[in-house]
């Protein structure tokens, strides 16, 4: 019944091997699936190495399938690096995250919590300050303001026209980004996973910043993994609309499904809550083929 829905689409949020941590596949098996499901391609994210050297073997091995190469701006290359976007850039990298786990808000809001199971990237920052490799946690602000490092990096971002991915930045970081970086020109931004517990804008919030130009992209493990739930994941589309939202998966975990697995279940069941195959196709293909390749459709608001 749905068996041509991932036909041309995206998974721009992606967690294959090889990586500092166990994935479920390898970049070789996520191609193969891709290619078999009919999909596009995929962005390859690696919160420690820029992964743009491995979407080129990829789309060599194969030529029908688009792997998008991505760079984190993480302490491992650097944090706020300008040179470390520029050389991903050149080397063919499509997507540039803002800080994830090396974020100020995502390690406050993870020492405040409380946590029955350490997620690895926590287990390994605890082994790195025990041997004091550890630096310290990254906010793109001072005194109020966007450092200059970041304005550099937009620089770069407007020069190759990447994809601005606002990563696990609190809400003031993510609000003053946008805004600077639509000043600028910057034409894609994808607020990544919005409705991730450490970044929680609500559907209000999420509503401000498509207006100001960026896509919300939803996730297939926050819902799936517990961290928020269906039904109000149906509801922010709703209500942000999808002219403006893109869906990813954010998967790759040793025990969770494959990445087209997850992306199938997840057009799936919005097509059994009130969604159409044209908004879907929208949120899947038209938007994330935007973002990545730079065609316009009527209903992409630029």
């Amino acid at each position: 019944m749905y068996d041509d829905l991932l036909k041309g689409a995206y998974d721009l949020h992606v967690h294959t091997g090889p990586d500092v941590m166990s994935r479920k596949l390898d970049d070789l098996e996520m191609a193969e699936r891709v290619q078999k499901a009919g999909m596009k391609g995929y962005g390859i994210k690696s919160h420690y190495f820029c992964t743009a050297e491995r979407a080129k073997l990829v789309n060599k091995a194969f030529p029908n399938v688009n792997a998008i190469g991505a760079l984190c701006l993480n302490n491992s290359v650097g944090g706020l690096n300008p040179l470390a976007a520029e050389m991903a850039a050149r080397d063919g990298a499509k997507i540039i995250w803002m800080p994830t786990f090396d974020a100020t808000n995502e390690q406050e809001h993870f020492k405040n919590g409380k946590h029955e199971k350490l997620p690895y990237w926590a287990k390994l920052q605890m082994e790195l300050i025990e041997q004091g490799k550890t630096q310290s946690s990254i906010t793109i602000l001072e005194d109020g303001k966007l450092k200059k490092e970041v304005y550099d990096i937009l620089d770069v971002i407007v020069q190759y026209d990447l994809i601005l991915a606002t990563g696990h930045l609190g809400k003031e970081e993510t609000v003053k980004l946008i805004k600077e970086a639509r000043k600028m020109n910057v034409n894609k931004i994808v607020v990544t996973h919005p409705n991730f517990p450490s970044i929680n804008f609500t559907k209000e919030e999420q509503k401000e910043l498509a207006e100001l130009g960026a896509f919300m992209e939803y996730c297939f493990t926050t819902p799936h993994s517990n961290k928020t739930t269906w039904d109000a994941v149906y509801e922010e589309i709703k209500f942000v609309g999808p002219e403006r939202s893109i869906l990813s998966t954010d998967l790759g975990q040793p025990a969770g499904p494959y990445p087209d697995e997850g992306l199938y279940i997840f057009v799936t069941n919005l097509l059994e809550n009130g969604f159409t195959k044209e908004e879907v196709k929208q949120m899947t293909v038209e938007n994330t083929g935007f973002l990545v390749e730079g065609y316009s459709h009527k209903k992409v608001l630029i």
